[in-house]
């Protein structure tokens, strides 16, 4: 899909079709992520740092269960 660069305000955007919203389930408000990748930059509504930080969390409590349950009584 091809997108163009187009002046908003004092700054540059891109315009996205409604058939692109649709299929990345996003609408006014939600935000995107622009992931810089080997092949270039990939758009995508998964945010990488959220990620890393859910999978030290994951981490953490599953070393660290017997604590949890303690402090959750």
């Amino acid at each position: 899909m091809k997108l163009k660069i187009t002046t908003i305000g004092n700054s540059a955007g891109v315009i996205l079709p409604k058939e692109l919203l649709a299929r990345l389930r996003l609408g006014k408000g939600d935000e995107l992520f622009a992931v810089e990748t080997a092949d270039g930059i990939k758009l995508t509504t998964f945010d990488p740092t959220l990620a890393a930080q859910m999978d030290v969390a994951e981490d953490v409590m599953r070393k660290r269960r017997t604590l949890l349950h303690k402090l959750a009584q």
